[in-house]
Formats: C-alpha cells, sequence, structure tokens
C-alpha cells in the first residue's frame, strides 16, 4: 500500500504560477506511475497529466499543454506538477494518484489516491 499527500496548493491570480507536490509514504513510488487530476465542482474528475515509473514516459491534456509540467523525484519519493499561465478555469481539487496498470487516462485505473489539494485561480 502506498499513501499519498498533496501539498502547494491556494489561490493564486490569473497568470501566475503554483507547484504541487505529491509525496508518498509506505511503498516506494517508483513501484508505479503517477497522475494528476482535476474535479471542478460538479464535474467529473479528469485528467490533467501522467508521468511513467521512470519519468521517460509523459502525457498532458490539451487544456495544460504548455502550461503545466509533470515530474518526479524518485529517491525523495514525490512528484510534483508545475503550473504556469493559471487561468480562472483551472481551479479546481488537484489529486495526485498513482496505478500499476491500466489506462493513464482514466481515474478507475490508479490504485491510490491524496486528499486533494484545493487551486483556486482569480480573475
Amino acid at each position: 500500500q502506498v499513501q499519498l499527500v498533496e501539498s502547494g496548493g491556494g489561490l493564486v491570480q490569473a497568470g501566475g504560477s503554483l507547484r504541487l507536490s505529491c509525496t508518498a509514504s509506505g511503498r516506494t513510488l517508483s513501484s508505479y506511475a503517477m497522475g494528476w487530476f482535476l474535479q471542478a465542482p460538479g464535474k467529473e474528475r479528469e485528467f490533467v497529466a501522467s508521468i511513467s515509473r521512470s519519468a521517460g514516459i509523459i502525457y498532458y491534456a490539451d487544456s495544460v499543454k504548455g502550461r503545466f509540467t509533470i515530474s518526479r523525484d524518485n529517491a525523495r519519493n514525490t512528484v510534483y506538477l508545475q503550473m504556469t499561465m493559471l487561468k480562472p478555469e483551472d481551479t479546481a481539487v488537484y489529486y495526485c494518484a498513482a496505478r500499476e496498470a491500466g489506462s493513464r487516462y482514466s481515474p478507475a485505473a490508479y490504485d491510490y489516491w491524496g486528499q486533494g489539494t484545493q487551486v483556486t485561480v482569480s480573475s
């Protein structure tokens, strides 16, 4: 089992930046591919970015390409989401998640989830 804890969310003005962190305890994070998802009020959880175990394969949702960067430091058991050029529509709770197999885009494929961190972007 692995426990995930996100941090780094907050309130930022449009055009600003935030860096989210997701730190794991329990089993080593290098055993898992990792993903970031967001969930806005009243909406389903949606894919933001994913990174393979060795960080060699990375995918982004079209809505964040060129603005967000996912990375990982397996020695620190931590995954990051650097968010730049933030927009009001990026406002949501952001979750990190770990998976052993399955579709990187589907929340159902992920085995472990953090509690989420709120990101609010003001206009």
